[in-house]
């Protein structure tokens, strides 16, 4: 079986030319055989006919790089020395490469030629006339069957490389779509959680003359932070490597409206004295309450980060048919130097998230020299529960990550 691929391979790289090789070796030894066959000598007329049809044959050595031109030539030949089988394998090969008025044109002249070679014999003439189109047209047929096969497969050869192409294409952008997912998710869960951990270590270093139970306390909060933090990652890692999650399904715990106050009291618990007030009904959707979370959550991250010990006010409302609004506002921070050094794309992130459910987001300075981040999510009676739409957010990425940088430059300033 080796041994047969090995034959098959050397075959499929060299049989264009030993095709050559077998035209032009067939139409010598019937050109030799036409001259020869006078037995009377060898006249002049007999010399011309081996002659061109020495011209002939070895023009078939460019058929396939100039078709018309060797097509030309043996019709010619056909006229003038009654030579055949020359002008038919130059007839094949120009069908197999095209099918149009050109191939007409030369099939038409070599009828002609074909059947002006009998004028001088009336008998043979109309022979010649009902044969012609038959023996020519076998040639012509041949080819283009031949040519319409190649063409057939050359075509199912690209549609099935192009489909090839785009299922990687759907394959990688699939990839790159869980991984910006898997990417935001972290970003979300670790986040809010490192910032607390910063908070409390910043405060020991900026009151390293607490008493004992202060220190204890605060590290007992840092420790059971950091363990928080380290069960999270493990369950998204856990899903990184399993690749079983379906739409963020398995990135668990999914975080909800109600997981509110716990957000806030983890704040309130690293010295943020945070304002709550909540009027949000419990049936609220599924993807409203999460993102609700997302951005109550990244809104105190940024105050971590950004604003720590600035005093801060949560406000959530909303009813069916009125929309949820959230608003997360925090006043003029006394110090000015970042905690945490900022990635630039939480802001970006929350804004995609907020318009995948139709909503819109609003931050800036307030005119206090505080910060506001002000969300609006629809909560209509068609969409309980209904899957998110995907907005066009290319247009409005730039501008949240001109916002996030004067959200760094005004606090810098304070």
């Amino acid at each position: 079986m080796r041994r047969l691929r090995r034959w098959y391979a050397w075959w499929v790289r060299h049989a264009p030319r030993l095709r050559d090789i077998l035209y032009v070796g067939f139409s010598l030894l019937t050109i030799v055989l036409q001259a020869a066959s006078g037995g009377n000598g060898w006249s002049v007329k007999d010399w011309y006919v081996l002659g061109a049809g020495v011209v002939a044959s070895l023009a078939l050595l460019w058929r396939r790089r100039f078709p018309v031109t060797v097509t030309a030539i043996t019709v010619l030949a056909l006229l003038t020395a009654s030579i055949f089988v020359p002008m038919g394998l130059a007839l094949l090969t120009l069908s197999i490469r095209r099918r149009d008025i050109v191939l007409a044109i030369l099939g038409l002249a070599a009828y002609a030629a074909y059947v002006l070679n009998s004028v001088s014999d009336r008998g043979q003439l109309w022979v010649s006339v009902f044969t012609g189109p038959f023996l020519i047209g076998t040639w012509i047929a041949i080819g283009a069957y031949i040519g319409a096969r190649r063409d057939l497969m050359a075509s199912l050869r690209d549609r099935a490389e192009r489909a090839e192409a785009e299922r990687e294409l759907r394959s990688e952008q699939a990839r790159l779509g869980e991984r910006s997912r898997i990417a935001q998710e972290m970003h979300d869960v670790l986040a809010h959680k490192v910032s607390l951990i910063a908070l409390h270590a910043g405060g020991l270093e900026v009151n390293p003359t607490v008493g004992a139970d202060k220190v204890e306390g605060s590290a007992r909060l840092i420790r059971e932070t950091a363990r928080q933090a380290m069960e999270d990652l493990r369950e998204v890692l856990g899903v990184l490597r399993s690749d079983v999650s379906v739409a963020g399904a398995d990135l668990a715990p999914v975080p909800q409206a109600a997981d509110l106050e716990r957000l806030v009291t983890a704040s309130r618990d690293a010295g943020v004295t945070v304002g709550y007030v909540g009027a949000l009904p419990d049936d609220v959707p599924d993807s409203v309450g999460r993102t609700v979370y997302r951005v109550v959550q990244e809104s105190l991250t940024n105050v971590h980060k950004h604003a720590r010990g600035a005093a801060t006010d949560v406000t959530v409302y909303g009813a069916r048919g009125e929309g949820v609004t959230v608003r997360v506002t925090n006043v003029r921070p006394v110090a000015a130097e970042s905690l945490l050094p900022g990635a630039g794309a939480g802001l970006v992130g929350l804004r995609e998230r907020v318009q995948l459910v139709g909503g819109r987001l609003t931050t800036g300075p307030t005119p206090k020299g505080g910060w506001r981040v002000e969300a609006w999510l629809p909560w209509d009676d068609h969409r309980q529960d209904a899957e998110p739409v995907l907005l066009d957010t290319t247009s409005d990425r730039d501008t949240a990550q001109d916002r996030d940088t004067a959200l760094n430059r005004s606090e810098g300033d304070r």
